[in-house]
């Protein structure tokens, strides 16, 4: 059982596949700034049978950009730490379903370039699924 991200440069058109496996959390790279990118999920079973396309999510990527790397703690809280411009503010968002996003939390990158955030609910959720914006 996993995921498949799809994703491309038109709405409907996915020109890439990234296999995320069985973890709810992948890493993009290779994005180019200005650009809009179309996303879309599949899960798959042993057999390989995919689910149906996820629904259709946009991106286009600016110039304050920002990676995520997720560290879980041994009672499973999510420490986030998130990369980008010095100086500037993020909301961290959360989803189960890739459909409706709750704020979480926010933080402004400091002079290292990173900052983390913990997300101390992440235990009280099966699945949870997080990005930025900013």
């Amino acid at each position: 059982m996993g995921y498949n991200l799809y994703y491309g440069g038109a709405s409907g058109t996915y020109t890439n596949v990234l296999n995320a496996g069985n973890v709810t959390n992948a890493t993009v790279s290779g994005l180019i700034q200005g650009t809009t990118y179309y996303f879309t999920a599949t899960t798959y079973n042993s057999s390989g049978v995919q689910s149906p396309f996820s629904n259709e999510v946009a991106y286009t990527v600016t110039t304050n950009a920002s990676t995520m790397q997720l560290r879980v703690t041994p009672t499973r809280q999510f420490i986030l730490t998130v990369s980008g411009t010095i100086g500037h503010t993020y909301d961290i968002l959360a989803t189960q379903d890739c459909i409706t996003w709750t704020v979480i939390g926010t933080v402004t990158v400091g002079a290292n370039g990173s900052v983390s955030f913990t997300d101390t609910n992440a235990a009280s959720f099966p699945m949870r699924l997080y990005c930025t914006r900013g």
